[in-house]
């Protein structure tokens, strides 16, 4: 008899269905959020017959966390099944639109029973894949949230301080995320303190910060704009401000110091992966952005069984809707976002590094493509080259990636 099993997973307890290949319930019980009750669900599971060579199948609506950590360490086949695509299922079964967990679990079940084909299983990651991971989307969410408070920061320049944003905002590799930067704002936060700053003071600021290189052209700008005439809140509502702008700049400094040790630390695990020199050797792709793909395609060689699996998980294959005489051909908005989130970085950063990706980009362009719609193919391309050479366990070879013209070659 073949069994499935449906988790309806909760902060404080969980609601667990067994059922057979007929749809009935073999087993129900509801057990709690920690270690016992994870050893009640194995017993329910090994006495509705769970063996260690035929595990029961499970599907839950979550693919993170302590459970399905502790799941997945017992080696079975999990699926994740998108809490959209459940209630879609929910729908078909239950048009009043009633709602219980216990029901919820059952249907869960159900659908690996029905539909095991049409779901994706959690992949067999190793535990180094897993902690880059981890460090990789840690990494990423404090760049989104340093953008976030940097946007913040800017906002807030324009109304009082106009002056900080034509120092730094401009300037290369990171405008107001520079040490530098961010160091003279802080004794700086607003313009009446900024006016007071003497070049010796800027240059001892631009030392400490870090910078070697310009500093006496370097001073001389900061000390024209801090003294330049411009208009000017009245003083308590600019010193109201100021204080303002050095709580936003505090949370600044830590997101960027967040950002900056959790790719150090990505950067490190990412280089012990056997994968990594495989990753790297693509043109345009380093360390923290190869952290980055790892990360999301994993190591497990059968998630992915061919290209356009791993093109669609990524957002940079087409998506074609056909009724009729109509046909429309668009890009997917359903797609793994941190993994599309690299697309415009691989693709800008090989176009240096690359001839034939060059190429390639000029010729998607030539023929009509906007700038992002040449990003995003050149982008699939490397998603496709990058399946194989992974698969195959051989490097990336420019000549096989984009052959020469003939003209060239010859």
């Amino acid at each position: 008899m073949t069994l499935f099993c449906g988790i309806d997973w909760a902060q404080s307890h969980h609601d667990v269905a067994i059922i057979n290949d007929t749809g009935t319930v073999v087993a129900q019980a509801r057990v709690g959020d920690d270690a016992a009750g994870f050893a009640c669900l194995l017993e329910l599971l090994a006495g509705a017959g769970d063996t260690a060579g035929n595990p029961i199948p499970i599907a839950i609506e979550t693919d993170h966390g302590l459970l399905v950590a502790a799941l997945r360490s017992t080696g079975r086949t999990i699926y994740a099944i998108n809490p959209l695509s459940a209630s879609r299922y929910r729908a078909r079964h239950q048009v009043s639109g009633a709602k219980s967990d216990a029901a919820d679990a059952v249907m869960l079940a159900n659908i690996v029973r029905t539909d095991a084909g049409a779901h994706r299983s959690l992949p067999v990651d190793t535990d180094l894949a897993q902690a880059v991971r981890v460090l990789a989307r840690a990494q990423q969410d404090a760049v989104w949230s340093r953008q976030q408070l940097g946007n913040q920061l800017r906002s807030l320049l324009k109304e009082f301080y106009p002056a900080a944003l034509e120092a730094f905002a401009g300037l290369p590799e990171g405008g107001l995320a520079r040490r530098d930067a961010r160091a003279v704002l802080a004794v700086a936060p607003t313009p009446a303190l900024a006016a007071t700053l003497t070049r010796a003071r800027l240059r001892t600021l631009l030392t400490k910060a870090g910078r070697r290189r310009n500093i006496d052209h370097d001073v001389d700008r900061l000390y024209g704009i801090f003294r330049s005439s411009r208009l000017r809140q009245p003083p308590m509502v600019e010193n109201a401000m100021g204080i303002q702008f050095s709580a936003l700049l505090r949370q600044f400094e830590a997101a960027c110091a967040a950002a900056d040790s959790l790719a150090e630390a990505a950067r490190t695990h990412f280089e012990q992966h056997p994968d990594a020199t495989i990753i790297t050797s693509f043109p345009g792709l380093g360390l923290l952005a190869g952290a980055r793909v790892l990360a999301e395609i994993g190591d497990d060689r059968t998630r992915f069984t061919d290209p356009r699996g791993l093109k669609a998980y990524a957002g940079s294959a087409p998506i074609t809707r056909a009724s009729g005489r109509k046909t429309v051909v668009s890009h997917r908005h359903i797609k793994n976002r941190r993994l599309a989130a690299v697309g415009p970085i691989w693709a800008l950063a090989s176009l240096r590094a690359s001839p034939g990706a060059r190429r390639h980009f000029d010729a998607r362009r030539a023929a009509g493509d906007w700038n992002h719609q040449a990003q995003r193919h050149l982008f699939n391309k490397f998603l496709g080259q990058l399946h194989h050479c992974l698969q195959t366990g051989c490097r990336y070879d420019e000549h096989q990636a984009f052959p020469p013209p003939l003209a060239a070659a010859a």
